[in-house]
């Protein structure tokens, strides 16, 4: 058996778990066996992107003792859009400020 930890976080709510599986559990069967579906259950694994510490994985990587499974979600907002949206507000702010 070795120990790992699947994490998942929402803009509300953030929950990692440690459990322990078998030697030659993949990333998708560790997820599955962390039951973390339940606390969220708009979770959608067929799409989702995963990771070991912060570096993507597929679902069929073997994991090893240690590892931290990261399920990602979609970003509501583009990085790039987000820094213009904030450029664009300061500039407001600057002109009438």
């Amino acid at each position: 058996m070795i120990t790992i930890e699947v994490a998942y976080a929402t803009p509300d709510k953030q929950v990692i778990r440690t459990l322990s599986v078998g030697e030659g559990t993949t990333v998708a069967e560790g997820i599955e066996q962390s039951a973390i579906r339940d606390e969220f259950p708009e979770l959608q694994m067929d799409t989702g992107m995963v990771g070991l510490f912060s570096r993507k994985v597929g679902q069929d990587h073997v994991l090893k003792e240690g590892d931290r499974i990261e399920i990602y979600r979609a970003l509501l907002v583009d990085p790039k859009e987000a820094r213009r949206l904030k450029a664009k507000s300061e500039e407001r702010k600057s002109k009438n400020g």
